[in-house]
Parts: C-alpha cells; sequence; structure tokens
C-alpha cells in the first residue's frame, strides 16, 4: 500500500491502482452521509477532483493520484457512505488505470505515512 499526503490509500492490483481514504481520514471527517463518485471511462489527470465526500462536519474532495482511466467505481458507497466509517481500508473509491506503476514510487510508504499523521 502507499499513501498520498491528502490521506488517501492507494493499493496495485495487476495493472490497477484501487483508491481510497485512510482511516485517519474517515476519522477526521465524522459519518459520511454522501458519495459522489467518478464516471468509469473518464480519463483523468493527476490532481483533478474527481470524488467527493459529504460528512456531517464538511465536504471534502478526493484528487486523481495519477494520470490515468477511472474504470470502476464502488457503487455500494453511493449506497450506503457510512461504509466509509465502518471500514475505510476496504471502502475502496475507485480502480484506475495507470500507464506507469514506477509513479507509486513518490507515494509514502506505510511508515512516512504514520510519521505524516504522527
Amino acid at each position: 500500500m502507499k499513501y498520498t499526503k491528502d490521506h488517501e490509500w492507494l493499493r496495485v492490483e495487476g495493472d490497477l491502482v484501487v483508491v481510497g481514504i485512510t482511516e485517519h481520514a474517515a476519522t477526521q471527517l465524522g459519518d459520511v452521509v454522501f458519495v459522489e463518485l467518478p464516471e468509469v471511462d473518464a480519463m483523468v489527470a493527476k490532481g483533478d477532483e474527481i470524488c467527493v465526500i459529504e460528512s456531517v462536519k464538511a465536504a471534502s474532495d478526493i484528487l486523481a493520484p495519477l494520470d490515468g482511466e477511472i474504470v470502476a467505481v464502488n457503487e455500494k458507497l453511493a449506497e450506503n457512505p457510512a461504509l466509509v466509517n465502518e471500514a475505510p481500508l476496504r471502502a475502496w473509491f475507485f480502480k484506475m488505470r495507470i500507464t506507469d506503476l514506477t509513479e507509486l514510487d513518490d507515494f509514502l510508504d506505510e511508515d512516512e505515512y504514520a510519521e505524516l499523521i504522527g
């Protein structure tokens, strides 16, 4: 697993990268009440705002961590946003296909992320 400084987690599955938010982010947001997912087949650029998460405390965006194509979204989150709070590491938001998996080397590993949220 890799992590972004924006509190997203990234997991490689073959040629896909699965993206969700960390437990720290879910805790900071509070009870999630709405999730807007990106469109499947959308081409996104690193830094694009592609998801919206609304909680009882705030609204937040998930940014595309890499350039690529959205190939799947987790419809269960749209139906039951509370899954984000129940199991943040299993409640993925989207899967994307990227062209260069070496770009993942630029992200934080588990120890570096733990130090970030220290």
